[in-house]
């Protein structure tokens, strides 16, 4: 491994514009790069049905048939605000200005992703078939990765590189989330003529959310009320008002039964008022797990030992692309890469965890090449 051209390929990259939606001059980096490097990358359809910057690219490192293929994941777009990325070395760190984020979330992947290529083929290190899917709109709802059609890989097993914690932490439990977007109805009145001739979808509202669980719910599941938008003046009864809400669990079923109860709620309260509530509940991602006799985390402990790391197992309370690849069928668990502050124009990343997690993926890909294709 080059350290230096590591270095030098992360700060390259968290220099180019990516934030959500404007994904274009990333991707055609990738591209470009990835054809300079003798190694098939290819773009998929999906930015018409997505309306982003770009499609996802999904590259192959081809290898031994005879081996296992693994597949690992990545994001190219990052938060705001991220236009104008000015990089620099302190001490251990690599940081931004403090103007905008660094983009370690996740070209930090990215670039270990790229360094571990150029380590296997300066090496001619034996290996099987090694996938990378290298999505769009992560941050905005893991929007290329439900694009992306994943039956063009062959791995049965891979990673996600895109966690907080030390390189060694593996995620192999993140939940499940509903999306639930609520219109409350009543009827408008003037407020200090005829009050009694109005039905406020303020009061629906706020008796139905002092009925429901909400905050943590059990160990595996929380829900909470978002958004709370309606109104006009406080002359007028007010007739509408909009929610934003979510549910999520480890267990499915949970978190179908806790959307269930806020849905219920809201439309009993609705009804008992004399208004109407329209509720619609959308699941924006599967639930994550991995057990710990998995392939994929014996995997990823075998390959952290030998880098002389400690492999720590946790439970993650959000979700990434690494629920829609697991939700797919594809064993899953997620990587931490030692970044921290992400999101935060405090963002900065650690060099020696980019090293690191760079070791990690090349040991991981060695450890899979000790494993024939099962029939």
């Amino acid at each position: 491994m080059n350290k230096d051209r590591l270095v030098n390929q992360f700060m390259d990259m968290v220099k180019i514009d990516s934030e959500t939606g404007y994904e274009r001059d990333m991707a055609d980096y990738l591209l470009k790069t990835f054809k300079e490097m003798d190694i098939e990358a290819t773009e998929d359809d999906t930015q018409e049905k997505t309306g982003y910057g770009a499609g996802n690219i999904l590259v192959r490192l081809k290898g031994d048939a005879s081996k296992a293929p693994v597949y690992f994941t990545v994001h190219m777009d990052t938060v705001a605000p991220g236009k104008g990325v000015k990089p620099s070395i302190d001490g251990d760190y690599i940081i931004s200005d403090g103007t905008t984020i660094l983009g370690a979330d996740d070209k930090a992947g990215i670039a270990a992703l790229i360094e571990a290529i150029y380590t296997i083929k300066e090496s001619n290190m034996a290996h099987g078939d090694v996938e990378i899917v290298i999505t769009v709109g992560e941050e905005s709802g893991l929007v290329g990765a439900k694009a992306f059609d994943t039956s063009k890989l062959n791995s049965k097993f891979g990673y996600a590189i895109d966690s907080t914690g030390t390189v060694g932490t593996v995620v192999t439990t993140a939940p499940t989330q509903s999306r639930i977007v609520v219109d409350i109805h009543g009827k408008k009145a003037h407020a200090g003529v005829a009050p009694e001739n109005g039905i406020s979808a303020i009061n629906i509202a706020a008796r139905a959310i002092s009925q429901m669980k909400l905050g943590r719910i059990d160990p595996e599941t929380t829900a909470n009320i978002g958004r709370f938008e309606g109104g006009t003046a406080t002359n007028v009864v007010t007739d509408h008002v909009h929610l934003l809400a979510e549910a999520r669990s480890l267990d499915s079923d949970k978190m179908e039964a806790q959307s269930a109860h806020m849905k219920e709620t809201f439309e009993n309260a609705a009804r008992e008022m004399g208004g109407s509530a329209d509720v619609s509940i959308e699941v924006m991602y599967a639930a994550l797990n991995a057990p710990d006799d998995s392939e994929v985390v014996r995997t990823a402990v075998k390959a952290i030992e030998n880098i002389d790391r400690t492999a720590d197992l946790i439970s993650l309370g959000g979700g990434s692309d690494g629920n829609v690849f697991a939700g797919a069928g594809i064993g899953t668990a997620i990587l931490g890469l030692g970044y921290e502050n992400i999101h935060t124009t405090e963002e900065k990343m650690p060099i020696e965890e980019l090293v690191k997690i760079t070791e990690l993926v090349v040991e991981i890909i060695k450890v899979q090449n000790d494993k024939e294709v099962r029939a």
